[in-house]
């Protein structure tokens, strides 16, 4: 008789386990979840920008012939911000992500300098258009990045604290990394008006 309960014990604490574990499992693929879509919101805005630099390259073509190496630099760091696949899970590809969309976002500043002596262009329908939609874009972006942020917060922490530590290892769920900011921008920029 003895035996018997002695196994149903057994029994009882393994059922019990099981149930945990599938629980554990079935919360930690929920969070991953949720990163990945948050990362997904973070590229769909990086898109949507990344699409929006391309119209008004076409506004800017259209309207004047003026310095081709700027424009010719913009379409190339485009082309290399789009060419970039990303594993949100991996800081070296992230990092990459990061600094070929730093690098559109910088050629695109020169562009639109350079445009800023071109007063044909700024006037035109389509480019004050366009900088009212890349305005909101970049709101999109920060948004975005903001929400992954947290996303990856939530994920992390049920993935080191214990007892859920215990199965994200078994189970294969890593610490993810967090969006960073580009190099050098926690220092107040530079700002020198030579106003005569």
């Amino acid at each position: 008789m003895k035996s018997r309960t002695g196994l149903f014990v057994v029994l009882g604490i393994v059922v019990l386990l099981f149930f945990w574990g599938c629980g554990s499992y079935n919360g930690l693929v929920g969070v991953d979840q949720e990163v990945k879509a948050k990362w997904g919101d973070v590229q769909t805005n990086y898109q949507r920008r990344t699409d929006l630099y391309s119209s008004v390259i076409k506004t800017i073509s259209a309207s004047a012939n003026f310095e081709k190496s700027v424009l010719t630099d913009v379409v190339n760091a485009r082309a290399k911000a789009t060419s970039i696949n990303v594993d949100a899970g991996d800081p070296k590809s992230l990092e990459a992500y990061q600094q070929a969309q730093a690098g559109l976002q910088s050629s695109f500043s020169k562009l639109l300098a350079v445009v800023e002596n071109y007063p044909d262009i700024k006037t035109t329908k389509a480019f004050q258009d366009f900088q009212a939609q890349i305005e909101g874009t970049e709101n999109r972006i920060s948004v975005s990045r903001r929400d992954y942020n947290t996303a990856v917060q939530g994920y992390n922490l049920k993935v080191k604290t214990f007892p859920n530590a215990i199965f994200a290892g078994i189970l294969g769920f890593h610490e993810k990394p967090f969006y960073k900011s580009d190099p050098g921008s926690d220092k107040a920029p530079d700002m020198n008006f030579d106003i005569k």
